[in-house]
């Protein structure tokens, strides 16, 4: 016997349940489509995108899919010469470019609904109303607007659910004919349970591999086995999460929408691998110095103070000839601060306690800046009144970098205007077309 299971023991709210359809928007190989944007000549060829300092491939456009269809992950210096000659066009990561870009994908999108949530940088939920052909029309119109707008090319799928959006996301991209658009909901019920038979637990959105090796133990194989599956077994068994796709899949809303700005972090990062291996004390001097300066603008645009710095560095794991080693110094800031001079102090504070003479010889492959003890700027106490407050020079060296670049203005050694020649290796970078003057592109008319 299935015992029923009250979805408001999930945590479901009676509104979450007459939302009418929820569309997942999400673009087509994204990072590889963005190449495109301002290159035509790649429309067509196979793309794959490298990560940092070109190491391994982490998108890859569906004709380089084709070719080969293991390509993710592999290291580009094992397949470069293959690539040449294969025809495949290898791309360092733009992030400057995709962020800009998915920003005005999503802008977009979000015009064809009242409410939007921005999932990742190429995919967003939003909620539709409306019947069969309108459905359908209006993912059309939405696949248009945005493909004119930005040469993005998005996918639209339609479901009762997150859950049911996911799945006929799954359908898009296995069958062309559908043209980037489908409706889970305008099937029957007897073919929705021959399309989820078709698909394998592990590729419903949130399913490990670990968790489809403990569901196949019990018999669920498919989505359609879990569908059917007894909820409160799958939450004992599992868990709430779990239990709540079982939900989604039979079409009942579980998984709460984000409509909501992100929450403040409770740690910021900066770290990097360098392009080459780092032993003289100014050249880490001047790594730590830029860290820590745009780690302090990633802090300034959250709205918060840290009370804390640590700074670590390590050799590279294949670095032969020198055993792994890794070292790490973490200060309390004097009072918490967003001010960028007080970080560079901490951090020029730091170097002599991260790099002692008596490691001589060390070849340091990356490094990074964290910043703890994180709290809203607006909570901090009233300054001293004979203090100097310095919280303006912040919010001015964000506006110049913003305006002329992150390396147009810095503090200290941070802020020399000769490019380092440790940074990030990016051989193959595109244009940055709508970020940097200097890369604007240029039409012949």
């Amino acid at each position: 016997m299935v015992r029923v299971l009250d979805p408001q023991s999930l945590g479901i709210q009676d509104d979450t349940r007459t939302r009418g359809s929820i569309a997942l928007v999400d673009c087509v190989s994204f990072y590889a489509s963005c190449e495109r944007v301002f290159e035509p000549a790649l429309d067509g060829r196979p793309i794959i995108v490298l990560s940092n300092n070109d190491g391994c491939v982490v998108a890859a456009s569906p004709e380089a899919k084709q070719i080969d269809p293991d390509i993710m992950g592999k290291p580009w210096f094992k397949i470069e010469a293959w690539s040449r000659m294969a025809g495949v066009v290898a791309r360092s990561s733009n992030y400057e470019l995709y962020g800009s870009l998915s920003a005005r994908v999503m802008a977009i999108i979000g015009k064809h609904s009242a409410w939007q949530e921005v999932y990742s940088i190429d995919e967003s939920f939003i909620g539709l109303t409306g019947e069969g052909f309108e459905l359908i029309a209006t993912g059309q119109r939405i696949r248009s607007e945005v493909m004119q707008s930005t040469g993005v090319p998005v996918r639209v799928a339609i479901g009762a659910t997150k859950t049911l959006a996911k799945v006929a996301a799954l359908g898009i991209k296995r069958t062309p004919e559908m043209n980037g658009v489908c409706d889970f909901s305008a099937y029957t019920p007897a073919q929705q349970s021959r399309i989820l038979a078709s698909i394998p637990v592990t590729d419903l959105w949130g399913v490990a591999s670990r968790t489809g090796k403990k569901l196949a133990a019990l018999g669920i194989f498919t989505a359609k086995d879990l569908r059917d599956a007894d909820a409160a077994r799958i939450r004992k068994r599992f868990s709430v999460v779990l239990a709540r796709t079982v939900l989604e899949l039979r079409g009942i809303p579980c998984i709460e929408l984000e409509m909501q700005p992100p929450a403040q972090k409770e740690q910021l990062i900066f770290s990097r691998s360098f392009s080459r291996k780092l032993t003289k004390p100014d050249e880490m001097a001047q790594v730590t110095a830029m860290y820590a300066q745009r780690v302090g603008q990633r802090l300034r645009k959250q709205g918060s103070l840290a009370g804390m710095m640590q700074v670590w560095a390590a050799t590279g794991w294949a670095d032969e000839g020198t055993p792994p080693h890794s070292t790490s110094v973490t200060v309390r800031l004097p009072a918490p601060t967003d001010d960028p001079i007080e970080l560079a102090r901490a951090a020029a504070f730091i170097l002599p306690k991260l790099f002692p003479k008596e490691l001589p010889g060390v070849r340091y492959a990356r490094l990074g800046v964290v910043l703890n003890d994180l709290r809203p700027a607006a909570s901090t106490p009233m300054l001293d009144l004979f203090s100097a407050d310095d919280r303006e020079l912040g919010a001015t060296l964000d506006g110049i970098t913003q305006k002329l670049g992150r390396d147009a203005i810095g503090v200290g050694v941070g802020g020399l205007k000769t490019p380092p020649g440790w940074e990030m290796k990016r051989a193959m970078l595109s244009k940055r077309a709508t970020t940097e003057w200097d890369e604007l592109c240029e039409a012949a008319a």
